[in-house]
């Protein structure tokens, strides 16, 4: 009867040593009177996300209006957002843009029927909205007098410096320059943004 009772309270002697020992701190440090004792503590920081380009469409398509042949249309595309989640030490990025082989075409295409790239020009505008953590947004093309045509693949807008997450939105514009040859009628093409 002794035993067994003796038994029962070593086992739980045991338990309670086990219990204090897996709740114990794996290092202890301890520091005389009036001094310092540190403990170090770490954490984790991390990203939310990576690091991308919200565009209007693809449909409905957006329309930049009419024009006569000879002449000029133009028009705003809609807000472009580059959105960094990244969490980089060095969030730098640049955003390009370009139109889809083949022009802007009505009907069947023929070359009276088609816009080519070159008559396409694109301006970024400033920034419309940026996030305010430190560093640099520049847009690809200020204002009209910098536009660019579109047969070639051009920067719409870039982050030259500055760390952590951001975003940036600009409302970028299209210019057409009609040629005299154009035939009436509804002209459709693509527009690709992209950043990296």
């Amino acid at each position: 009867m002794f035993n067994r009772r003796l038994g029962v309270s070593v086992a739980g002697a045991a338990g309670l040593i086990a219990a204090v020992a897996v709740a114990a701190p794996s290092q202890a440090d301890t520091c005389a009177q009036s001094t310092t004792c540190p403990t170090s503590v770490s954490f984790t920081v991390t990203a939310e996300g990576g690091l991308s380009i919200t565009v209007p469409g693809p449909t409905p398509a957006v329309n930049l209006g009419s024009g006569n042949s000879g002449g000029l249309i133009s028009g705003q595309l809609g807000a472009i957002t580059v959105n960094d989640q990244r969490a980089a030490l060095t969030a730098t990025w640049v955003a390009s843009v370009s139109a889809a082989a083949g022009g802007f075409t009505t009907g069947g295409g023929t070359a009276p029927e088609t816009i080519s790239n070159a008559d396409v020009s694109y301006w970024s505008g400033p920034a419309t909205a940026t996030s305010t953590t430190g560093g640099t947004f520049v847009p690809g093309q200020v204002n009209a007098a910098a536009a660019e045509t579109l047969a070639a693949q051009r920067t719409a807008f870039s982050k030259t410096s500055g760390s952590g997450d951001n975003f940036a939105t600009w409302n970028p514009t299209l210019v057409i320059d009609v040629p005299d040859a154009a035939v009436a009628g509804t002209y459709t093409g693509t527009v690709n943004h992209s950043v990296a």
